[in-house]
């Protein structure tokens, strides 16, 4: 039984006592009667719009959901696409160990030619040396060419 029903019930039973107006209690119980209906008819409405809300809330999420399909294709791509871009924009680093302490130190490129480089750790400024010409074995510790890992 909904609100609606309970409230014509309640109003039918408060009629089939044949509860008089003339009386205060009887004034009362008819006022609180008519109140209950009235909300009962109030919250069924309310239901009814709550209903109608969702249902185009629904839509319109469908409907953005369609949009940003057409709009931006597959999300895959996308994700796909930020972590090329993401690998091409990063310099590489470089992998150095201090000639004094022995801690291993990642290095950029400009920091690596740079005159003030300096180990983090213990503070001793040092150079590395570069070899240009590593020819086809590759040096120590390169993989066959100069561009990798340089110590």
């Amino acid at each position: 039984m909904n609100l609606s029903e309970k409230a014509a019930y309640l109003k039918g039973l408060a009629d089939g006592l044949e509860i008089s107006d003339t009386t205060k209690e009887g004034k009362l119980l008819k006022a609180v009667v008519e109140l209950l209906d009235e909300m009962a008819n109030s919250v069924s409405n309310l239901e009814e719009d709550v209903d109608q809300i969702y249902d185009e809330l629904d839509a319109v999420d469908e409907d953005m959901d369609d949009l940003e399909e057409y709009v931006f294709g597959d999300e895959e791509d996308y994700e796909d696409e930020d972590d090329e871009e993401e690998d091409e924009d990063e310099d590489p680093y470089y992998e150095i160990t201090c000639p004094k302490c022995g801690e291993t130190v990642c290095v950029d490129e400009a920091t690596l030619v740079s005159e003030d480089l300096a180990c983090p750790n213990c503070g001793t400024e040092f150079e590395v040396e570069f070899d240009e010409d590593c020819g086809e074995e590759g040096c120590d510790g390169c993989q066959g060419c100069c561009d990798s890992e340089k110590e």
